[in-house]
């Protein structure tokens, strides 16, 4: 998902790939994203299919309530369902894993109703309490005076890191290298509100 709504990062010629392709989420892939719930969800089948009882203990939460999440998501094609696998006491398991789908679309993160960014930094902060102490390596929150041009340099820039990594589609089609550790990055670039001070110049 990208920062805002800024123009489509250029080709990363000297990795010699072209960055993946985007499209505006559809009102029914927006909802299905505006839930912290689901989020966590994604994140967890992002690396290893999972089943709904494995997901429920990792969440804390009811099956029947992760059950109803599950299916919002593979309706709306963030989860797909894998092979069957032998479950406890001779049941069969269903495990999911996430397609990848949510970074292919373009400012689900900068829609106006702001339901998925604020779905998506509740999952962050419940990840980061998750991990535990040591978790949260970086973090900076720092107002800004930017011109057109200074914003669409920051965000030239952001861009121009992000695109030296990995994209979705080549992380959920490799393997971990020897030696890596996971992380997560959130970027929020937004606008503010200068609130009136109440005064009045005679």
């Amino acid at each position: 998902m990208s920062a805002g709504a800024a123009a489509e990062p250029e080709p990363d010629l000297a990795a010699g790939r072209q960055p993946t392709p985007r499209r505006p989420a559809t009102l029914q892939e927006a909802r299905a994203l505006a839930h912290p719930l689901r989020i966590r969800i994604l994140r967890l089948c992002l690396d290893h299919a999972r089943t709904n009882s494995e997901l429920a203990t990792a969440l804390a939460q009811q099956p029947a309530t992760v059950l109803y999440h599950v299916r919002t998501l593979l309706r709306t094609g963030f989860l797909v369902e894998e092979p069957p696998r032998p479950g406890p006491r001779g049941t069969v398991a269903k495990p999911y894993r996430a397609t990848g789908k949510s970074a292919r679309l373009d400012d689900t993160m900068s829609r106006e109703d702001t339901a998925v960014m604020r779905a998506i930094v509740e999952a962050v902060a419940a990840e980061v309490d998750e991990a535990g102490p040591g978790a949260l390596l970086h973090g900076v929150r720092m107002p800004l005076w930017l011109t057109p041009d200074q914003l669409a340099e920051l965000l030239a820039q952001f861009r121009a890191v992000l695109e030296k990594f990995p994209s979705a589609d080549e992380y959920l089609t490799a393997e971990a290298a020897p030696g890596t550790d996971p992380y997560a990055l959130l970027l929020i670039v937004h606008k503010r509100r200068i609130a009136s001070t109440g005064t009045h110049e005679d």
